[in-house]
């Protein structure tokens, strides 16, 4: 009796993971095919409609609720799997989640990776020029200056935003007014931008904020200075959008905090535009980055010394853990590594021309 049950279960096991390498197929052969990727850019659109406003009246994050119990139950498997007489069932039932799992990531999410990159919606497609990107570093550093007078302070001198809820409430208006031929996607009307529940953990990890593609909730970190908050938003609201690469979701959370008529959206998207052009400026010309620093207004200087103590304060190994494991992701799904800015870079430089 016992020999026959093991059969069965080692049978399902082989199934399961034969269904796996199916799908792995599958959606590889998906990831060629434009007709294919247009049908899921409009699976997307009705999911995300219907789980925003499933999701969106919810103070918290529900997608954070998942996330824990997907986690809690991930370690009672593993758990199971230590112990001789659950060992199999255990893993059966892992290998099931994983099929599950992984099937609705990639119908709600994984293929838009594969939607055709904004640079070939660009006139210019040269590659971005050192010369072009320190004279647009001059430009924002100017602007910076000219924003920064005219956004709020706390008692320390230091940026703070005082109405968030006005931020995101321009977001959403901000995309509508994407230009068509970068951007045809439908704005998501709904509010559904919350905390992190997080937040502790996400200080030491380097992570600012994030979406949730099985509840279409953005989420970001409260804790986070001030100067990173509006933009990060505008990044994860770019991502309920419909644009999954990381970088392109930069650009897209330019194009909505560049020309806003909200002070602290706007200081937060040149503040960011500066520090992602002297990025990528940096090795060529340090002397040049250093220079740029040093002519900061007094207020962007104490702005940038707290966001250099926040970062001291909370490096650490998790640190070092999800920069890594980040990098694996972006590559795995069609994009540069985390620590790569050039192709935002790229984005912003033919978009200025």
């Amino acid at each position: 009796m016992v020999i026959n049950i093991t059969k069965t279960i080692y049978k399902k096991k082989r199934f399961w993971a034969g269904v796996l390498l199916a799908q792995f197929l599958l959606f590889y052969g998906f990831s060629k095919s434009l007709l294919m990727i247009s049908f899921f850019e409009q699976f997307f659109e009705l999911q995300k409609e219907f789980h925003q406003i499933l999701f969106s009246w919810l103070p918290f994050s529900m997608g954070d609720l998942i996330y824990i119990a997907l986690g809690a139950a991930l370690i009672y498997s593993f758990i199971a799997l230590c112990r001789k007489k659950s060992r199999n069932t255990s893993l059966l039932k892992i290998l099931i989640a994983v099929n599950v799992f992984y099937f609705i990531y990639q119908i709600f999410w994984g293929m838009l990776y594969f939607q055709t990159p904004i640079i070939k919606k660009l006139s210019s497609q040269n590659a971005p020029e050192i010369n072009k990107a320190k004279k647009l570093a001059l430009q924002y550093l100017e602007k910076c200056k000219v924003t920064r007078t005219l956004v709020h302070e706390d008692h320390n001198g230091i940026f703070v935003v005082t109405n968030l809820k006005a931020v995101q409430k321009e977001i959403l208006f901000r995309q509508t007014q994407l230009p068509q031929y970068i951007s045809d996607k439908k704005g998501t009307k709904v509010l559904a931008i919350k905390p992190s529940l997080f937040r502790k953990v996400m200080n030491f990890t380097g992570i600012l904020g994030y979406y949730n593609p099985f509840t279409a909730e953005a989420q970001y970190n409260a804790e986070l200075p001030h100067t990173f908050i509006p933009f990060t938003t505008a990044h994860e609201s770019s991502h309920q959008l419909g644009f999954a690469r990381e970088q392109e979701a930069n650009f897209i959370g330019y194009l909505m905090g560049i020309h806003s008529s909200n002070i602290d959206l706007r200081y937060s998207t040149e503040y960011f535009t500066l520090k992602s052009l002297l990025r990528f400026i940096v090795e060529e010309d340090p002397e040049f980055v250093k220079s740029v620093i040093q002519n900061y207004s007094p207020g962007m200087k104490r702005d940038r010394a707290y966001e250099k103590s926040f970062i001291f304060r909370h490096q650490g190994w998790l640190d070092d853990l999800f920069g890594f494991t980040n990098n694996l992701f972006l590559k795995s799904n069609q994009q540069e590594g985390s620590v790569t800015y050039s192709y935002f870079i790229d984005l912003l430089l033919n978009y200025e021309k």
